[in-house]
């Protein structure tokens, strides 16, 4: 059967699910593969080495300034609609449904009415480098996800760059850097709830899913379902009819 390579290519990280893969990918990314389920493998691998890639992708979306080589255009689709196509068998019992998208540079949400998609909104300017910005903040203070947890209080992350200068000077006067960017994530997860407008329920998607603190904060003002990082990889499987 054919090889065939589906990518969501974010600006730091890209997501690949290639159907019927074999040895020859495996054995060369081993180290970034994720799982096997039936004939798709699942792989994330940092957006630079994707660029070095000689690989036709059968089928693609891209976020923000990502640029890939050998994309056909016939099958390259902008991130809202491979979002949108993914989630629709998720919530097919739904009758109207907010899906979240956070990434690393910016987010965006979705609304189905009725079981059609409605609405969206997409914030890449004020609401831009959330990821990015926890990803170097982890990086600058040798922590990892996991040792970021849960904090009542939360810091007002409108500005990040305000956000950011909270977090420094905070430290300086003694708190820990835990603590300071655990109350960062409460921060970012009630204002991702505010751009969403509010909802009972968020359907999320993207590397936030992972994040136990930006969870639990979210949690407190909604329910939340994770849909994982592939789901924009499976909305352009889906409009193949794969």
């Amino acid at each position: 059967m054919k090889k065939m390579f589906f990518i969501d290519a974010g600006t730091t990280w890209s997501k690949i699910v290639v159907l019927n893969d074999n040895k020859e990918f495996y054995n060369e990314y081993k180290n970034y593969f994720v799982k096997s389920t039936g004939i798709k493998s699942y792989y994330i691998l940092p957006s630079n080495l994707i660029k070095q890639m000689d690989i036709a992708f059968d089928c693609t979306t891209t976020g923000h300034m990502a640029k890939l080589k050998n994309i056909d255009y016939n099958n390259h689709y902008n991130e809202i609609i491979a979002l949108a196509n993914g989630v629709r068998e998720k919530i097919k019992n739904e009758k109207n449904a907010i899906i979240l998208d956070l990434g690393s540079r910016d987010s965006k949400w979705i609304r189905f009415i009725d079981g059609k998609f409605s609405d969206l909104d997409w914030n890449a300017s004020c609401g831009s480098s959330t990821g990015a910005t926890i990803e170097m903040l982890l990086k600058f203070y040798d922590l990892k996800s996991c040792d970021i947890k849960y904090q009542n209080e939360k810091y007002n992350v409108t500005c990040g760059i305000f956000a950011f200068e909270k977090i420094m000077d905070d430290i300086s006067n003694g708190l820990t850097s835990d603590v300071a960017i655990g109350r960062l994530i409460h921060g970012i997860a009630y204002n991702s709830f505010c751009f969403a407008n509010k909802p009972k329920k968020i359907y999320l998607s993207g590397g936030f899913c992972n994040f136990d603190a930006y969870l639990t904060s979210l949690k407190k003002y909604c329910e939340v379902e994770s849909l994982g990082r592939f789901i924009l990889c499976e909305g352009l499987i889906n409009m193949q009819n794969i």
